[in-house]
C-alpha cells in the first residue's frame, strides 16, 4: 500500500510535470496562430469516452490535457487577440494562481481561510482607492460583471424595498411595490440578464434614447421615482463611450432613486490622469459592477461588485445557518450570491500588488494608445472606423455586412490575430478590443498588415 509520504511525493511528480507544460505553453503562446487548427479541434474527439471503470496515472492524465487541450485552445494569453474585451494575465497573477490551486481554499468564511478573507479585504478596499469610491463601501468578489450587475442590482431592489416598508428577504416580491427601472439603448445584454434574474420584466424596463457612441442622452432621463434603479454605463462594450455620470447621478438622488453602474473595464480609466475625466461623477452612485479579467489583467474569473450601502448588501446576502457562529470580521459568504467559492483575491491581490497605481495607469496608457495605432492604420488603409477611439475600443466596417462578416471570417482563420463581428447602430462592424498587458506595436502592425491583406482579398 501506498504510504503518505510516497503520494506526497507522487502528487509532488504531477505538479512538476504541470508546471513544465504550463511553462511550455506559456513560452510558446505568442508564437502560435491564435485560433486553434481545425485538426487540433477534431482531436478533441479523443476526450469522449464512457465514465472510466478505474483510475488512471495522474500524470498521463495532465500529459493527455496538455498534448490534446493545449493546441485546441484559443491564444488569448498571447498578444494578438483582441476580441470580447479579454485581457492577459499577468505574470504575478498566473503565478498566484498556481500557488492558490495548491492552496485549494475554499473562501466562505474567514475559519475556512484566513489568508483568503484578509486578501479579499484588502483587494476591495484597494480597488476602491484605485477607481476613486467612497472608502466605506462594501463588496464582494464574483465570477464576472453579469454575477457583479446581480448582486447589485438585487440589493437595490432589497434598498428601495425596504423604503416602502417591504421586507424582500422574507416577503419575496409576490405582491411587493412596483420598481422601475431605467437603462440606455445601448445596455450590455448582462445588465438585461441580471434584471431579468432579479425578477424585473421587459415591460418594467424603460430604454433611454442613445446618441451616436451609445451615451444615454441625459436629458431624455424620465421623472423618477424613489424607487427607482437607474443603470448606467462606463465604457460601452463597442464605443467605450461613457455616460454622463454626474449629470444622471445628481438628477436621480434629488429624485431618491439608485444608481447603479455598469463599469466591467471602463470604470478602470480612471487610474489615468490622460482618461480620468471620462469616469467624472461615476463615484455619486450607489453601486458598481467591474471585471478585474479586463483591464487589470487578472486570471479567469474574477469580477467585483461594490456597493455604497453596505447593510443594504449583507440584508440582500447573508446566508442565516444553523452552524454558523456570530462573526465580528467580515465574513465573505454574505457578501455575494455564492457561499463556497475559490480564493479570486488571491490572484487579485497579486495582479494589483504588482502593478501598483502606475502599472495600471501605464498598461491603461498603453493599451489605449495601441487602439489609437490601430485606428490610425485603418484609417489610413481607407477602411471606415464608426466610432470615437476615446479608450481601447475600435469598430471598423468593411462595406456591407456581408463583406464584413467574410472578412472576419477569414481573419480569425488565417490566425495572426482574432477580433469579433459586432452590430453597431444598424451597422456591421468588426471590433477590436486593446486589452492585454501581452499586446505590442509589433503585434498591431503585424495584425493590420493581415487585416489589410485580407480585406483587399475579399475586394475591399
Amino acid at each position: 500500500m501506498e504510504t503518505k509520504n510516497e503520494a506526497a511525493l507522487n502528487g509532488a511528480d504531477v505538479l512538476s510535470l504541470a508546471a513544465e507544460r504550463a511553462m511550455r505553453y506559456v513560452n510558446e503562446v505568442r508564437q502560435r496562430k491564435v485560433a486553434p487548427e481545425q485538426r487540433d479541434i477534431q482531436a478533441m474527439e479523443q476526450f469522449r469516452e464512457t465514465f472510466p471503470e478505474g483510475p488512471s496515472d495522474p500524470k498521463s492524465v495532465v500529459a493527455m490535457l496538455d498534448e490534446l487541450g493545449s493546441p485546441a485552445t484559443v491564444a488569448s494569453a498571447g498578444g494578438r487577440y483582441f476580441g470580447f474585451v479579454i485581457g492577459g494575465a499577468v505574470p504575478a497573477a498566473l503565478g498566484a494562481n498556481w500557488l492558490a490551486g495548491a492552496w485549494d481554499q475554499d473562501a466562505a468564511l474567514r475559519v475556512m481561510s484566513p489568508i483568503a478573507a484578509e486578501l479579499e479585504e484588502v483587494v476591495l478596499q484597494w480597488v476602491c482607492e484605485a477607481l476613486g469610491l467612497p472608502g466605506n463601501c462594501e463588496g464582494g468578489l464574483v465570477t464576472c460583471a453579469t454575477a457583479a450587475n446581480f448582486t447589485a442590482l438585487a440589493t437595490a431592489r432589497c434598498a428601495l424595498l425596504r423604503k416602502a416598508g417591504w421586507n424582500v428577504v422574507d416577503d419575496g416580491m409576490f405582491g411587493a411595490p412596483p420598481i422601475e427601472v431605467v437603462v440606455g439603448a445601448e445596455v450590455h445584454a448582462s445588465v438585461l440578464k441580471a434584471l431579468s434574474l432579479a425578477g424585473f420584466g421587459k415591460r418594467r424596463v424603460t430604454m433611454v434614447e442613445a446618441d451616436g457612441q451609445g451615451r444615454m442622452r441625459a436629458e431624455k432621463l424620465p421623472k423618477l421615482s424613489e424607487r427607482a434603479i437607474v443603470c448606467i454605463q462606463a465604457g460601452n462594450v463597442n464605443t467605450g463611450a461613457f455616460d454622463a455620470a454626474k449629470e444622471i447621478c445628481t438628477r436621480a438622488r434629488e429624485q431618491g432613486a439608485w444608481v447603479h453602474v455598469d463599469g466591467a473595464f471602463g470604470l478602470w480609466a480612471g487610474l489615468s490622469p490622460r482618461y480620468e475625466h471620462l469616469t467624472r461623477g461615476f463615484a455619486l452612485a450607489d453601486s458598481w459592477a467591474t471585471d478585474a479579467h479586463k483591464w487589470p489583467n487578472v486570471n479567469y474569473d474574477s469580477g467585483i461588485v461594490l456597493v455604497r450601502d453596505g447593510r443594504a448588501l449583507r440584508e440582500a446576502m447573508t446566508v442565516s445557518a444553523a452552524y454558523l457562529t456570530p462573526e465580528t470580521k467580515r465574513e465573505p459568504m454574505h457578501h455575494t450570491p455564492d457561499a463556497s467559492r475559490r480564493a479570486r483575491g488571491v490572484e487579485l491581490w497579486a495582479a494589483l500588488k504588482s502593478l501598483g497605481r502606475s502599472g495600471m495607469r501605464a498598461l491603461i496608457e498603453r493599451t489605449c494608445a495601441l487602439a489609437k495605432r490601430f485606428e490610425k492604420g485603418l484609417r489610413t488603409a481607407g477602411f471606415e472606423v464608426l466610432n470615437e477611439v476615446v479608450i481601447n475600443q475600435v469598430l471598423v466596417s468593411f462595406g456591407d455586412a456581408k463583406t464584413t462578416h467574410e472578412v472576419i471570417r477569414r481573419i480569425q482563420e488565417e490566425g495572426t490575430c482574432w477580433c469579433g463581428a459586432t452590430e453597431w447602430q444598424g451597422k456591421t462592424a468588426m471590433r477590436i478590443s486593446v486589452s492585454s498587458w501581452a499586446t505590442t506595436e509589433a503585434d498591431v502592425d503585424r495584425s493590420l498588415e493581415a487585416m489589410a491583406r485580407i480585406a483587399r482579398a475579399c475586394g475591399v
